[in-house]
């Protein structure tokens, strides 16, 4: 393995290494590369081997994903990054700011769930279709399918 200049420190890091430090699983690597969130080069022999920087990389994913962002998502926020350098305090505050809005979107919902779902389970009735509090006369049947008043407006997506 190649050294970095004036250092004892690998320039580069096996899949291995690169589990062991990031706390993520060699197949979840594997998976992370194949969704295109992450890259590495092919030894001699054939073997992955990672820049250092993939390790803040991987950390990035790893918030993302505790915070519930889909994998998608991350896939195509971290596409306008370098792939040939460390993800930067300016990256992530850029990409932050986009999943802050997604989060308070789904903090909104959640709270309206939790303090909403006292009183539909409460009633008795668990029907959305007879319900004369939530959805009179099924008003809500021609929007279409779904809990209705539990999943964002989809003119609010965006």
């Amino acid at each position: 393995m190649e050294n970095c200049p004036n250092s004892k420190m690998p320039r580069e890091l096996s899949v291995g290494e690169v589990a062991e430090r990031s706390g993520v699983a060699v197949s979840t690597l594997h998976f992370y590369e194949t969704k295109g969130l992450i890259r590495s080069q092919r030894n001699r022999g054939n073997q992955r081997r990672y820049p250092r920087s993939i390790l803040r990389r991987v950390a990035v994913i790893k918030v993302a994903q505790r915070t519930g962002i889909p994998l998608s998502e991350i896939a195509d926020a971290l596409s306008v990054l370098p792939h040939d350098r460390p993800v930067t305090a300016e990256d992530w505050r850029t990409l932050s700011k986009t999943w802050r809005r997604q989060l308070d979107d789904r903090i909104a919902r959640l709270t309206k769930l939790r303090n909403q779902i006292d009183g539909c389970i409460g009633c008795g009735c668990l029907s959305m279709q007879e319900c004369p509090l939530r959805n009179p006369l099924d008003t809500l049947g021609a929007e279409g399918p779904g809990p209705r008043l539990l999943e964002p407006d989809p003119s609010e997506r965006a």
